[in-house]
Order: structure tokens, then sequence, then C-alpha cells
């Protein structure tokens, strides 16, 4: 009798292992919605790249089109005036009052008759971002002793200008001028805008491009993270831009 009383059948061997098979099967429903699972979001804070799209505002001017690229993630306030002017119409009408052969074209502020226009306040300086006053680089024009007196005016450097860069904050010289955007389309018209003949006219005693080059719209024509043509470099946001044209001789600066 004793050996009958520890004789299993297969029923009952059964049914000891059933709990095991019921757990190997649990674990490898969890394993299979763990592969299924999409990764979770990252939270705030975390190192997930975050993409800093370029707005691109065209330039029509009455020698020509160009269009910029804007380094808001560089320049944000300076960018954001900048914008602000565009989408008001304000440039609408200016004129490039101001063109040294050879270093830089200025406008955006005086009309055809060379009558300043009324603008928002200015603006804090951003000078100290890395940017550098290379050739084709768009920045603000401001007060040459208060570095936070940028309005409405930008300059476009036709060739490297490092000396108009952020050197300290000793004095409004050494403060620099904000770079905060790149022609990345007709650098060519800028060129020939940079060619004009010039002399004085109206308020000024010189610099004067003849005929007077008029910005006709500027209009914002899209957000990109890369510029329409040549790229941009992650590390400093900026490229030189091709070799100038030809410059005029007996220029006057």
């Amino acid at each position: 009798m004793g050996a009958a009383m520890t004789f299993q059948t297969p029923t009952m061997t059964r049914h000891r292992h059933l709990p095991i098979c019921m757990l190997l099967a649990f674990l490898a429903c969890i394993a299979f919605v763990a592969q299924a699972a999409p990764p979770p979001a990252s939270a705030p804070g975390t190192s997930a790249t975050t993409v800093i799209t370029h707005p691109q505002v065209e330039l029509k001017t009455s020698l020509g089109n160009f269009v910029v690229e804007l380094f808001p993630d560089k320049a944000p306030k300076t960018v954001a005036n900048f914008l602000q002017y565009v989408k008001d119409g304000f440039y609408d009408g200016t004129v490039f009052h101001r063109t040294i052969a050879g270093y830089l074209i200025q406008g955006g502020l005086y009309t055809r008759d060379l009558r300043p226009k009324r603008t928002l306040p200015p603006i804090p300086d951003e000078a100290n971002n890395g940017l550098s006053n290379l050739r084709g680089t768009l920045a603000a024009a401001r007060n040459p002793i208060d570095a936070d007196s940028a309005t409405s005016q930008f300059f476009i450097n036709v060739v490297d200008n490092p000396r108009l860069d952020y050197v300290g904050n000793q004095s409004g010289m050494t403060m620099g001028f904000a770079v905060f955007g790149k022609v990345v389309q007709g650098m060519d018209v800028v060129d020939k805008i940079d060619n004009l003949p010039t002399g004085p006219e109206g308020p000024f005693v010189g610099d004067v491009p003849r005929p007077l080059v008029v910005i006709e719209s500027a209009r914002l024509i899209g957000d990109a993270a890369a510029p329409a043509s040549e790229p941009v470099s992650p590390v400093t946001g900026q490229v030189p831009a091709s070799a100038p044209a030809k410059k005029k001789s007996g220029a006057q600066h």
C-alpha cells in the first residue's frame, strides 16, 4: 500500500506543472508588449535634438532681388526686430542710402527723398554671439557710440570685415555690430549695388549710390533649417560667400 500511495498518474503530473506553464506564457506576453511599444517621449530638459528653423526674407530691389537667411538661435532679439519691420511693410519704399566699395552697403531707414522713417524703439546689442562680419552677412547698423541703439537699419558686408566684430565691453567701438543673417541668394545683386558710383546727396556728404537703389518689398518666404543655396556651418552658423565682383575704380570712402 505504501508504494501505491507514492505513485502519480499522468493527470496528477499535468496539474502540478500547470502554474509553471501559465507563468511562462505570462512572461512571453510581457516581452512581446515591450518590443511592440514605442519608445517613450523625451521629457523636457533632456538631450533630445531640437531643430532650429531659419526664416528667410526676400528683398526685391530696383536693381534685382536677393534672399537673406536669419539666425534666431544666435541673435533672437535682432531677428525678431527685423522680422517685425518686415511684417509691418516698413522696408517697402526705403533705399540703400550708403555704399562703400569693398566694404558694405547700408539701408533700411530712409525713403526715396532721403527722409528717415519713424522706427520702433532700439534693441539691445547682440554682437557677442560668436558670428563674424564675413562677406555676405547681414548685421544691425547702430550708433557707433551706443551699442544698444540699433533700430531698422542694417548693412551687408561685401568683404570679410572682422574689425566690426565684438571685442569687449569697453566701449561702443569695441562691442561690435551684431550679425543676424546671411545672403543665401542674389549676392551678385549686392555686388551690383556696391559697385554703383556714389556722391553727396540730401543730408549726406558722400557714399550715396547713384541712382538710389529702392527696396520695393521685403517679404518672409518661409522657415527653413537649411539655406536656399550655400550650406550654413552648424558650428559657426555661417560660411564665406563666393568671391566678390570686380570693384569700381575711384570709389569714395
